[in-house]
């Protein structure tokens, strides 16, 4: 018990701060695009029921829908064809445990800036380790690359007759994250965990394709990384707990203590 009152002692004095790594659902959220030939997510929508008026006198509320993977959203291993047969892969059956974990943040927003089709590399993680430390088992990497600040323009999805351009993993990235560090997942700030052009890599959307297969998790989406440490924070994940869900809209909050950005 004194572990808790301790930790709520310090959420209290904000000795710890709670960072939000969502961005605000709304109708001018971005989407994913496929191609023309398969079916497309459907748009975030809101409709108001009532607001304090003739349909509701007292009461405000909303229907909404969306799909799975809409705005700042957690990806559960059935979501690819890899990771369909774990029992335990969709939102509803994934163990609760798994919701919280540490965090590591390895920025690569200088070399974006250069380079929008930037792909992280196992050098790169091996030097930021050398830095900074050997990535904890059951840890997020976070790849942040200011991708965030495009959030609502043209720019974010940033398509082009090739399709979509946004940093991320390379082939041998992911598997390597999964078997020699066995993280939990993978985050991203773009649209989607791969690439923009992973499906022009040798290995066609290495994330999706070898995180998901080993029973692992992605983060989409994610707004204000440049808040956390590169290592310290602690992430709260869960997905909505929809019966076979293959991942759902997430309100990402990390754990962070006062001051450890500065360290």
């Amino acid at each position: 018990m004194a572990i808790l009152q301790q930790l709520a002692q310090a959420l209290a004095d904000q000795t710890i701060e709670i960072v939000d790594l969502t961005h605000t659902l709304e109708t001018r959220i971005p989407v994913i695009q496929l191609p023309a030939e398969f079916r497309q997510s459907a748009p975030f929508k809101i409709e108001e029921i009532s607001r304090f008026d003739e349909r509701g006198p007292l009461w405000y509320w909303n229907n909404f829908s969306c799909g799975e993977h809409t705005g700042t959203h957690f990806d559960a291993p059935i979501h690819w064809i890899t990771g369909k047969d774990y029992p335990d892969g969709a939102t509803d059956t994934i163990a609760v445990q798994k919701f919280m974990a540490p965090a590591c943040v390895i920025d690569v927003s200088d070399r974006v800036r250069d380079d929008e089709d930037y792909l992280l590399t196992i050098a790169d993680v091996e030097q930021w380790e050398a830095k900074h430390g050997r990535i904890p088992e059951g840890s997020w990497v976070l790849m942040r690359t200011g991708w965030s600040t495009r959030q609502y323009t043209d720019a974010f999805l940033n398509h082009k007759a090739d399709g979509g351009h946004s940093p991320g993993p390379d082939s041998q990235l992911p598997l390597w994250l999964a078997n020699e560090r066995n993280v939990i997942g993978w985050g991203t700030e773009p649209v989607g965990t791969d690439a923009g052009q992973a499906h022009a890599l040798a290995k066609p959307f290495p994330c999706h394709h070898d995180m998901h297969g080993s029973n692992k998790f992605g983060l989409s989406s994610l707004a204000n990384l440049h808040l956390l440490p590169p290592t310290g924070s602690v992430l709260i994940t869960p997905p909505l707990k929809i019966k076979q869900g293959s991942g759902s809209p997430c309100r990402v909050l990390a754990l962070v203590e006062k001051n450890a950005r500065q360290r």
